[in-house]
């Protein structure tokens, strides 16, 4: 399995994706690992989201995981449809000891230095900063992991193309969270491969 160090490492950019309906769930897939971004978040924010996990693992080079989980039921069932990591947008102390002791690459949420000792404390160090932008925007973040230069960060929430390579240069940051990338509705996949193109160069 992943770590998920090796996941935030593997493009610039996940894509979050809200999907509502399973039949896009292919195309879309397709259309970003074809632009050169192979980690895909489906949040689970729609009913149809566990099955659209299931339709995006056939696509060769997809590496899909599970966003928006709340709660270990959340955690039970993203894994049982195939997820291959999990993002959380905050850190409970159950969802945090279930998701360590399933063994998942586990990228909780956080927002404060209170958030980051509580996943410290669970033996985590790889965060989502969530919301970042309504947060404080990279200079809260820079606050925020000056103490801690052991963890390392995925700021999702307001990010945009334009605003992501300040973020990218960050030390502290791995990758950025992305939901410019997929636009609600039936997909315009050359939109979506072009967008994908140019987020996945952002780190050239």
């Amino acid at each position: 399995m992943s770590t998920i160090e090796s996941i935030m490492r593997m493009a610039p950019v996940i894509p979050v994706l809200v999907i509502e309906d399973v039949a896009h769930a292919v195309p879309v897939a397709q259309a970003l690992v074809a632009g050169g971004l192979p980690v895909l978040e489906v949040t689970l924010r729609t009913p149809c989201a566990l099955d659209v996990i299931r339709a995006m693992k056939a696509v060769p080079g997809a590496v899909v995981g599970a966003g928006t989980v709340l709660n270990p039921g959340d955690l039970d069932a993203a894994i049982g449809a195939g997820a291959e990591f999990i993002v959380s947008p905050g850190l409970t102390e159950p969802l945090g000891k279930a998701a360590v002791a399933s063994g998942v690459p586990f990228l909780p949420g956080t927002a404060n230095a209170g958030d980051v000792m509580r996943g410290l404390d669970l033996g985590l160090n790889r965060f989502k900063f969530f919301p970042a932008e309504a947060s404080g925007g990279l200079k809260a973040l820079a606050a925020i992991a000056a103490p801690f230069g052991m963890a390392r960060f995925c700021p999702t929430g307001g990010i945009t193309q334009d605003s992501a390579p300040a973020w990218l240069a960050h030390d502290a940051v791995l990758c950025v969270g992305g939901s410019w990338l997929v636009g609600k509705g039936a997909p315009d996949v050359a939109v979506i491969e072009a967008r994908a193109r140019a987020a996945s160069a952002l780190r050239g």
